[in-house]
């Protein structure tokens, strides 16, 4: 292994979270929990990335318990006690590997497709009704609904820390409920929860607030957000360095531990005049330790996948350079993780044998 990769496998100390690497598994949707009840396959699923060293596991998206959260049945939920139990082999699982877990806590919104999920007959919410810019499709959420479900997410981030997570991170990216309220394009409100970027940000501190005032001080919150959504790769929150400050800094008085930047490509810069990423920003402008995401390892993004388009394995050089200038402190892992759960092994060993392809490839691209 080049030494500056060497800088991936160096432990993460943070008040709150000690990692043994920086390689966290991103969160991926699978649809492998029937009735949105994880059971011993998907306790199986972490539990190998667990015993193959990833620092920290995020699990795929879990939806609270407000109805219309989700367009697919099969989406493991953080509601019933029979999710709840096979949440809590998942952990022990995961734990008895000597591995550390975070759910990610998930709300669709308007992004769910009226008539779907579990709950097919129940109209989708948004903060505007809209599913995306000019596309009404429901009345706007009511303030007792959005109270309704900043409540479900605290609910939600209280059970996890009883069976033993050891963070949560809150799916606040990607056009789903929360980033809708961030966004100008589907948040067209003109109380307090619409309005300026600042003021759009409420519902979102909102969350995080009721969570920390559930789970205590000392308990991680991890916030991903993102510019793109999944209805407009080009929407941006902040157009500007300040402007993501901005954005920022409510989230980080709320309680924000660690942001999660989610991007489509990791290696192009977010603003012009600067190298740095849209973690490597965060981290700046937000004190708070940052995970990278999108592509890492990869030459395209996982979108064109739905059209048939693969990706190949390629150098991480671009990552390298950026952690070893301290542009962030984690990186998220995805696709590779999914293909190969020893990848993380694989690549610090170096070893070639028994490889699937890809890690094969990517690891010629370190050598």
């Amino acid at each position: 292994m080049p030494e500056s990769s060497d800088l991936l496998f160096k432990p993460f100390v943070s008040e709150k979270l000690q990692l043994p690497n920086r390689i966290v598994m991103a969160p991926m949707t699978r649809s492998f929990s029937p009735e949105g009840i994880p059971g011993e396959d998907v306790a199986a699923y972490y539990r190998k990335r667990a015993e193959a060293d990833v620092g920290l596991i995020i699990t795929e998206g879990t939806t609270v318990d407000y109805d219309a959260s989700t367009n697919d049945a099969s989406v493991p939920e953080f509601v019933s006690e029979q999710a709840i139990a096979g949440w809590k082999k998942v952990v022990e699982e995961v734990h008895a590997a000597g591995g550390k877990i975070a759910p990610q806590l998930w709300h669709m919104g308007m992004a769910r497709r009226q008539g779907t999920g579990p709950k097919p007959d129940v109209p989708s919410v948004g903060p505007s009704g809209l599913a995306m810019p000019g596309k009404q499709v429901n009345e706007p959420m009511s303030v007792t609904q959005i109270e309704e479900v900043i409540a479900k997410f605290a609910t939600a981030a209280e059970k996890a820390k009883q069976i033993g997570f050891d963070a949560i991170e809150i799916h606040g990216a990607h056009g789903y409920l929360v980033d809708q309220f961030f966004w100008e394009g589907t948040n067209q409100r003109d109380d307090d929860y619409g309005g300026s970027l600042v003021k759009r940000t409420r519902f979102a501190v909102e969350i995080v607030k009721a969570i920390r005032a559930k789970v205590g001080e000392n308990f991680p919150i991890i916030f991903r957000f993102s510019q793109w959504k999944l209805q407009d790769y080009d929407a941006k929150l902040a157009g500007t360095s300040e402007q993501l400050e901005e954005f920022l800094a409510p989230l980080v008085e709320a309680g924000v531990d660690i942001f999660h930047a989610s991007t489509r490509r990791y290696w192009l810069p977010e603003f012009d005049g600067s190298p740095m990423n849209l973690a490597g920003w965060t981290q700046k402008l937000s004190g708070k330790p940052t995970i990278t995401v999108g592509c890492v390892g990869l030459d395209d993004e996982f979108i064109k996948s739905f059209a048939g388009l693969g990706a190949e394995a390629t150098n991480i050089d671009p990552l390298l350079e950026q952690v070893e200038r301290g542009d962030y402190e984690l990186v998220g892992v995805g696709r590779a993780l999914l293909s190969d759960p020893d990848w993380v092994v694989k690549v610090r060993e170096g070893r070639f044998e028994d490889m699937t392809p890809f890690t094969k490839k990517f690891l010629e691209t370190l050598t």
